[in-house]
This record gives C-alpha cells, sequence and structure tokens, in this order.
C-alpha cells in the first residue's frame, strides 16, 4: 500500500478550505504550471497542499523516469492524501491525470469538491477511447476547467458527452492542455492561468455559501 505522500503547502494554516493537486503524468508537483496554480489560489486565502505520486516522486530521489505507478495505487495514494488533510472543506483534482485520478475517488472519499485542470477526456488521437463512464454519475460537486483546443477533449468533443448535472466546465480562449493559447488568438497564457485561478476560487466560495 502506498504510503501518504509529503505534503508541499502553500498558503494560510488556518484557511477554512483546502485544496488538494495533484500533478500530470509526465512532471511533477513543482512545474510553473503547478506552481501557478498554487501561489495563486493561495493568493486568494486558500490552502494549497500539492504532492507527488509513487513514481514521480521515485523519478525525483533517483533520476530514474519511471512509467506511472497502476491505478489502484494511484487512487490508494489519493485516498492517503484525503485522509492526512481530512475530507471536511477539502477540494480534491490537479492536472490532467492527477484530476482525472481525484475524480474516480472523490464521490468514494465524500470530499466537498473536485477540480480538473486539462482533463484527459480521451488520449491524444483517440477520441473513442473515453474516460467519462463516471463522470455520467459523479455526484461531488465538479469544475472543469479546460482548454478549447486541448487535444485530450475540446468543445466539439465534450459537447457530445453525457455529463453528470454536477459537473460544470469552464472553457479557456484557445488554451492547449496546459491553457496556453497561440499568440494569434489575442489573449496570453497569463491571462487564461489567471481566468482559471479565478474560476476555481468561485467555485470555492460557492460551496461555502451552500456549507
Amino acid at each position: 500500500m502506498p504510503a501518504s505522500p509529503k505534503l508541499l503547502i502553500d498558503g494560510p494554516e488556518d484557511a477554512k478550505w483546502t485544496i488538494a493537486l495533484a500533478h500530470g503524468a509526465g512532471a511533477g508537483m513543482e512545474t510553473p504550471f503547478m506552481k501557478a496554480m498554487a501561489v495563486g489560489l493561495a493568493k486568494c486565502g486558500h490552502r494549497v497542499a500539492r504532492f507527488e505520486f509513487p513514481y514521480m516522486a521515485a523519478r525525483r530521489q533517483g533520476g530514474r523516469r519511471g512509467a506511472p505507478d497502476r491505478e489502484p495505487a494511484l487512487r490508494e495514494t489519493w485516498l492517503n492524501v484525503v485522509n492526512e488533510l481530512g475530507r471536511e472543506h477539502l477540494i480534491v483534482g490537479g492536472k490532467s491525470m492527477g484530476g482525472r485520478i481525484a475524480s474516480l475517488i472523490a464521490d468514494e472519499a465524500a470530499v466537498a469538491g473536485l477540480v480538473c485542470l486539462g482533463y484527459p477526456f480521451h488520449p491524444v488521437g483517440k477520441p473513442t477511447q473515453l474516460r467519462v463512464k463516471h463522470l455520467e454519475a459523479i455526484k461531488t460537486p465538479t469544475l472543469i476547467v479546460q482548454g478549447e483546443r486541448d487535444p485530450f477533449g475540446n468543445g466539439d468533443d465534450v459537447a457530445t458527452y453525457k455529463l453528470s448535472k454536477a459537473i460544470h466546465i469552464h472553457w479557456l480562449p484557445d488554451g492547449d492542455h496546459s491553457f496556453k493559447p497561440r499568440k494569434s488568438s489575442g489573449v496570453t497564457e497569463a491571462q487564461n492561468l489567471e481566468t482559471a485561478i479565478a474560476e476555481i476560487d468561485a467555485f470555492v466560495r460557492e460551496l461555502a455559501s451552500r456549507s
């Protein structure tokens, strides 16, 4: 059984709400994207906890690029993080794979909310290999922030899915899987990141108003 991973904390320790974020498949918790999300949400007054799955932690220690852990180990790691942080006023989520695994345990863990940053609805170039079955019935209040050009699921793709009413999707203009737009779009990467942070903050405050 995977041990509870080391947590990297941003924001006030006494914040009412905690947002736990996991990384994507290819890079760890200290990428510019993950740092921007954590620092931005901390500035909004939220406590943000980042962590790494066992394979990524091992890569950091030994430098070897091992494949991601199997799904059961990824899920168990997430559940350990929930148990450590406490599920009350806890929002789980993360980048790509990290958010997908969070979505698989959200109902089971009975957390307050779920935030997926660039959800991998399907592998790149394989639009029929969907990862949405559990999203059709998920009960946890969910925010998905997605780039309009995301090759893992763009607006045209996602419009055809029958997703749970608990899910709200916010589309970032011309954004790719990491929310980066083309220069010709008239939108900057910084603007899309700021919008993503603002949407998550609004999502948290909406949850707070219900509790």
